[in-house]
C-alpha cells in the first residue's frame, strides 16, 4: 500500500488549484473553457468550447455563469478535491 505524495503548503485533501484563479479565468475566458481546463476538468472544458463554437459565441454565457458559481460556491478539481481559497 503506497501513500500519496505530500504537497507542502496545502492541507491534504485540498486541491493545489485556486478557487479565485479558476473563477476569474472562467469569467474572462469561459467561452474557451479556460477555468475548467485549469481545474483539470477537461471534459467540461471541451464541451464549453464546442457549445460556444456551435452557437457562435452565445454559449459563452455558460462560462460567465459558471465562473460566478465557482467564485461563490467553490468547486472541485479534476481529481475531486475541493479548490483552495
Amino acid at each position: 500500500m503506497t501513500t500519496p505524495p505530500y504537497q507542502p503548503g496545502y492541507p491534504q485533501g485540498v486541491s493545489d488549484k485556486s478557487k479565485v484563479v479558476a473563477g476569474i479565468l472562467q469569467i474572462l475566458l469561459g467561452t474557451f473553457g479556460a477555468g475548467r481546463f485549469y481545474m483539470g476538468d477537461t471534459k467540461t472544458g471541451v464541451i464549453q468550447l464546442v457549445v460556444s463554437l456551435v452557437t457562435c459565441g452565445i454559449g459563452g454565457i455558460w462560462g460567465l455563469i459558471d465562473g460566478i458559481l465557482i467564485l461563490v460556491n467553490g468547486g472541485v478539481d479534476g481529481q475531486g478535491r475541493p479548490l483552495r481559497d
